[in-house]
């Protein structure tokens, strides 16, 4: 495997971004992987090099970038309360338009990279972006062909950008985990957005996790939940050998 940290040109700054893929068989399709709200740690990255060893040129970026953010150390617990405050902050200060300039900086560097493919792209987001997953694939209908929400928040929405919409311009196939038990995404908001994705056309996929938590695809969180983290790693591999591989 290899692996760096490169710092990505934006006309915001630069954005520190963790790239990882295999040593040998290249090029290999890319996935812009979306970190979720307590943003950079050794626990993406990890996720990152799983992805990557199935052969996949996967882009980790730090979105805090703007606001001179890097890892926010623990988050977890009654003593990492000032953390979180910073978190929550920090994810107010990110839009869609925002992310999705950065998302065309990641596109335009991995162009130039011997290593990554120029064929079909993949998005992974979880949590507060899951929605910059599918908003990507209706940005880059020619290029983003499968996109996936894990636990993501904020999928359907009143506003003239909602991710529900950008899936009716996509191209992509997307598929949308959605845990049973969730403060953020509640139950409640499943069927309309099903419905909306249904009426679009666009091929998806939208799996309720019976019995899991929000956050249980991430081993170091109290809601992991093996069972349902492995069955999210068979979807997301199947996903994307269909999508970026045929």
């Amino acid at each position: 495997m290899i692996e760096r940290r490169v710092d990505i040109a934006t006309k915001n700054g630069a954005m520190a971004t963790f790239i990882v893929h295999p040593e040998r068989g290249g090029p290999h399709p890319v996935i812009l992987f979306f970190m979720d709200a307590p943003g950079i740690r050794e626990e993406l990255r990890d996720m990152a090099r799983r992805l990557a060893t199935s052969g996949y040129y996967v882009m980790l970026p730090n979105l805090y970038y703007r606001s001179g953010a890097e890892e926010l150390g623990v988050f977890i617990g009654e003593q990492a309360s000032a953390t979180r405050k910073k978190m929550f902050a920090l994810m107010s200060t990110l839009s869609i338009p925002l992310v999705m300039a950065d998302g065309d900086a990641l596109l335009a560097h991995a162009s130039g990279d011997p290593a990554a493919s120029k064929g079909p792209v993949g998005t992974l987001g979880y949590c507060m972006s899951g929605q910059y997953a599918i908003a990507a694939a209706g940005r880059h209908p020619e290029r983003v062909r499968a996109a996936a929400s894990i636990y993501g928040v904020r999928l359907k929405t009143d506003a003239v950008d909602s991710p529900h919409l950008a899936a009716a311009k996509s191209k992509a196939e997307i598929y949308v985990a959605w845990a049973e038990t969730d403060h953020y995404a509640p139950l409640e908001e499943l069927p309309p957005l099903e419905a909306a994705l249904r009426e679009s056309g666009v091929k998806h996929e939208v799996e309720l996790y019976k019995g899991a938590d929000h956050g249980f695809a991430f081993p170091e969180r109290p809601a992991y939940d093996k069972q349902a983290a492995e069955r999210h790693w068979e979807r997301l591999l199947a996903l994307y050998g269909r999508a970026l591989r045929s």
